[in-house]
């Protein structure tokens, strides 16, 4: 799953994502992420930071208080480099930090070193 609120970051996740053969799901900001994760599941998120509504450190607290999506590793998408927004970022239960923007590689290598999946 990836959520952010930028077209041009969910569509160039979306076509790595893809054609490196995974299923993608999108949403543009936390409420219709969690709308959508209970019918997907999904074996991963990447979860952008600055978001209107509800922010990322939210949505990220929010599905790792799920019983049920707890294990299901979040990593943060930012343009934001700090030590305190990666800080921040764990104390919610983030996985990972991937620094905006991201190259079709270090998105694939994301993806592999926090999913048992091929």
């Amino acid at each position: 799953m990836v959520i952010d609120d930028s077209s041009t970051i969910r569509r160039s996740a979306e076509i790595f994502l893809s054609q490196a053969g995974y299923r993608v799901v999108l949403a543009e900001d936390g409420f219709d992420a969690l709308a959508k994760i209970v019918e997907h599941a999904p074996a991963l998120v990447f979860c952008d930071i600055l978001m209107p509504r509800l922010d990322g450190y939210q949505t990220c607290a929010l599905i790792k208080q799920s019983a049920k999506f707890h294990a299901t590793p979040v990593l943060m998408l930012s343009s934001k480099d700090g030590l305190f927004d990666r800080a921040r970022g764990a104390m919610v239960g983030s996985s990972a930090y991937l620094t905006k923007p991201f190259s079709k590689d270090s998105l694939l290598a994301a993806v592999r070193e926090h999913t048992t999946q091929a």
